[in-house]
């Protein structure tokens, strides 16, 4: 009678997190079982070190929000938004799209450097000026920057467009459209 192929199967990997199975006889890559009543402990030689990632670098962010006069202050991994780590540390900055779409989270920078290749909500022009948007800004040093008022920012960046200034907003006409529905 043969062998049941079951039995001759091995999962491989196990060990490893891995899910491979394969039939019988041992991989070359991994060695074979110890004899019962040896040691297990392996020797550093033995060990196959995985290469130490480098560590990211880290920089200090202060935002002075001028909205709710609060100073923050909090580290920010260099491959990190601004915005989300602020957020993962319980800090609330202000934000709308999360994109860098919109001018909600528009700062202006005082010191420092930032990278923002992803920021479409504002144009190379206010970039050159010193403007970003932390949702999708990267700290590339010790950083200083103070948020803006968001219909400032559009002004500055799509008032050349309206011939008339900027619009007033008219809450009570606001309140009749939103009651006619």
């Amino acid at each position: 009678m043969a062998a049941c192929p079951a039995a001759t199967t091995a999962r491989v990997g196990a060990a490893h997190g891995g899910g491979l199975w394969r039939r019988s006889g041992r991989s070359p890559s991994f060695p074979a079982r110890p004899a019962r009543g040896t040691s297990t402990a392996a020797r550093a030689s033995e060990l196959q070190q995985a290469p130490a990632a480098a560590a990211v670098p880290t920089h200090k962010v202060t935002v002075h929000d001028r909205e709710r006069g609060v100073v923050h202050h909090f580290l920010v991994p260099q491959d990190q938004y601004i915005l989300h780590t602020a957020e993962a540390q319980d800090i609330t900055l202000p934000f709308a799209c999360r994109h860098g779409c919109c001018t909600s989270c528009a700062v202006r920078i005082k010191s420092g450097q930032i990278r923002q290749p992803e920021a479409l909500g504002i144009s190379a022009d206010l970039r050159e000026q010193g403007y970003a948007l932390l949702c999708v800004g990267y700290p590339s040093s010790d950083l200083e920057v103070e948020t803006q008022d968001e219909d400032e920012v559009y002004w500055l960046q799509f008032g050349r467009y309206f011939a008339r200034g900027p619009v007033d907003r008219d809450d009570y006409a606001l309140e009749l459209a939103m009651g006619d529905e």
